[in-house]
Order: C-alpha cells, then structure tokens, then sequence
C-alpha cells in the first residue's frame, strides 16, 4: 500500500486502494473507443524458451482492451522464428512479430546504414526503435506500453497500471514509467538504480548545485524501470541509445520534448523479480559492468548539452563524491532490510559500489576520447526526411514475413 506523497517534480500515482482489476479494465476498454491501444515486447528468442514468457503470454491472452501487440524478436534464425509466429499466435489481439534477423529487415537495415541512419549496436535499444517504426506504420494504437519480456513476477495489472495514465482521454500525460519495489525471495535487488544511479544523481548535485534536469531525473522512484508507456507522437521525435544507456535516454528525451506536467510515473506492482545480470567485475563488455559504464556515459552526455563541462579533475571529485554517498546508502538500504526481515549482503553491495566508481572513471575516459561519438538512434522523423516511404517498407517486410511463414 503506497501512500500519497509526491516527491520532486514529477507527479506519482500511487496505489492507494487496491482497486480491482475489472474496474481498471473496464474503463480501458472504453477508453480504447477513443484511444486504441497497443504494446510492444521487445525479446530475445531465448526468452520463449525461459520461465517468465510463457506465463506473460498467458495473462496477455485475458487482456481485452489492446488493439495490437508488436514483438520485436531478436537472434532468431527462421525456424525459430516460425516456432515464434506459433508461440504468439494463441494471442486473440492483432499481433505481428519482427523478425529482426530476417532477410527483408536486415535488407532494409542496410539502406539504412547506407544512409548513416541504422542503429550502431545490437541490443534492446535497435529492438525497440524498430518497434516504435512499425508502431508508426501501422497506426493502429494511439497510447502504446513497453515492457521487459523477463518478468518473472507478471500480471496483467502491470499493465493495466501502466497505460492508464496516457490512455484516459481525461489525462494530459505523454509518458508515464512503471515503478515498484525491487523485492524478491527475501532480499532487496535493483542494485544499478540503488548503488549507482540514484547516488550518482545525488553526486552530481552536490557537484554542480541546482539544476532542473538532476531533479527531474531524481524524481523518478525507479528510472532504471523497463516499464514505460506513451502517446503515440511521441515516437516521431524520440532520440534513443542503441545500448544500457536506453531508460535514462528515453528519460531524458521526455525532459527535452514536454513540460514536465505531461509526464508521469506510476506504481504498478507490489513486488517485481526478472533476470538477473551478473556483476561482471572483470568484464567491461557484458553484464552490470557494461551497463553502469552506458548509464553514467549517458548522464555525462545529457549534462554536457546543457552547458556543463567535464574534464580529468572533474571525473575524479565525481568519482570520491559518488563513492561516499553510495557506501551511506547501503548502510541505509542494510537497515532497511532489517527493519523489515529482508537479507542484505554489506559485503556485495560495498563491491558492486567499488566496481562502479571505477566505471564512472571509466566512462568519463570514454566521454572524453571520443568527443564525436554519436550515441543515439536517429529520429523517425530524420529518417522518413530521407526516406519518405520508409515505414511503407518496413510494414511491407514485416507483412511479408507474416504472410510467408504463418502459412508454412
């Protein structure tokens, strides 16, 4: 049970009531009259495979109020991704797969690249972008929800929560992120947004004072959350990172577009358990290493757009700035825990601390070797300028997929 409080400068909608489901569901199904709407599941193949999926589809199967479901499926040969169109077609909503390694999309991918345009990095971030192209082409949803395909913890209230907020036609929202409490089998998770964003954003601000964009980004509760929804429009402008760095650039797009009274975070889950990345200490290519060295290169370089300079010596009072702040937060994470009979390991969390001031300095290395690096996926908008019937090509491949192997 949440309670009413609203912190920083982003509104929160809590769940104050339990209110049943039915009712929520109700209400979407009326909204959808006016405002279709759809879902995009970006997911690795491997995932049809997993435990979280199977039990996502079954719930998604109850859900009566969305008009389309867009799954961008990624490393899929065709054989897999023929077991993908049979996987998804117990859905009863309108429902197309992307076969990201398909011949007619890795085609288009490369008039893309030839115009400089394509995504540069395998990942999430391409899967998504993709999505959001097809989303567009097809215009069948006009409020659209994102989310993870690893939730082991999944019901469809999550979704319901999470598109209310751009759904109802009496709410001014573009964007609303999902948050919960990151609590599972007796332990608190969610160690990136604990250890490293929310100390880091707190570093920052002691560093460089009072500055909007910080404060925006620390009102979000969890902003590393893989739960967003949005109104359509928001695609066409949208700038987004092809790597870990995409939550905190999706964040930081929405600062750049709207005024923050369009925006929203709501709660939409008591507790909240997926896949788990490994620390990865020794690796810097894979895993939480990666992932903090591409949110904090992500932070450095919205900061660096509004004015804000970084050098060597500034790198090194962030990094003895952050790293004091992190180590009070998990004193203050351990008693927490306690307090409410959860387990929390000192030692782990001081190490996952350590590994991400050396990845801060890491990142600050990275910002400033490569000053022309260009670290977003170009905006629908850009590139339907120089190719003006480019969603036509992507709905047609995407069609053409469809039609040649949910036949076969």
């Amino acid at each position: 049970m949440g309670d009413f409080y609203q912190n920083g400068i982003i509104t929160t909608l809590h769940n104050l009531a339990d209110r049943p489901l039915e009712d929520i569901e109700g209400e979407l199904l009326a909204f959808s009259r006016r405002r279709p709407m759809g879902l995009i599941l970006p997911s690795l193949y491997s995932e049809l495979e997993g435990e979280a999926l199977p039990h996502i589809l079954e719930e998604l199967v109850e859900v009566p109020y969305l008009g389309e479901i867009v799954i961008g499926l990624d490393r899929a040969d065709s054989d897999q991704y023929r077991a993908a169109l049979a996987f998804f077609s117990r859905l009863p909503q309108r429902h197309r797969v992307l076969w990201n390694d398909g011949p007619r999309l890795k085609a288009l991918d490369k008039k893309l690249e030839d115009l400089d345009l394509a995504p540069r990095e395998l990942g999430k971030g391409r899967n998504v972008w993709y999505c959001m192209g097809y989303t567009l082409a097809s215009g069948r949803a006009e409020s659209v929800a994102l989310h993870d395909c690893d939730i082991l913890t999944y019901d469809r209230s999550m979704l319901a929560r999470l598109i209310y907020p751009v759904a109802n036609p009496q709410f001014n929202y573009e964007f609303c992120k999902g948050y919960y409490a990151r609590i599972a089998d007796g332990k608190i998770n969610g160690r990136v947004s604990r250890l490293l964003v929310t100390p880091l954003l707190r570093a920052l601000k002691k560093m460089h004072g009072d500055m909007e964009y910080l404060e925006y980004m620390d009102s979000f509760r969890y902003p590393l959350a893989g739960e967003f929804s949005f109104r359509r429009d928001v695609l066409n402008d949208i700038l987004i990172p092809s790597d870990w760095g995409l939550e905190i650039g999706v964040l930081s797009e929405m600062y750049r577009n709207y005024a923050n009274n369009r925006l929203c975070q709501v709660d939409i889950a008591e507790c909240y358990d997926h896949k788990h990345q490994d620390l990865s200490a020794h690796d810097d290519e894979s895993g939480l290493s990666k992932m903090s060295i591409d949110i904090a290169k992500a932070l450095f370089r919205k900061l660096a757009t509004r004015g804000v300079t970084f050098d060597s010596e500034t790198f090194r009072s962030l990094k003895a700035t952050y790293y004091r702040i992190a180590l009070d937060f998990v004193e203050t994470y351990y008693n927490d825990a306690v307090m409410n009979g959860l387990s929390l390991d000192i030692h782990n969390e001081e190490k996952a601390v350590e590994l991400f001031a050396e990845n801060i300095m890491k990142a600050g290395e990275v910002f400033l070797a490569r000053p022309m690096e260009r670290p977003f996926i170009p905006s629908w908008n850009r590139v339907i300028s120089a190719i003006p019937d480019v969603l036509e090509q992507l709905l047609d491949a995407v069609e053409s997929d469809h039609a040649e192997f949910a036949q076969a």
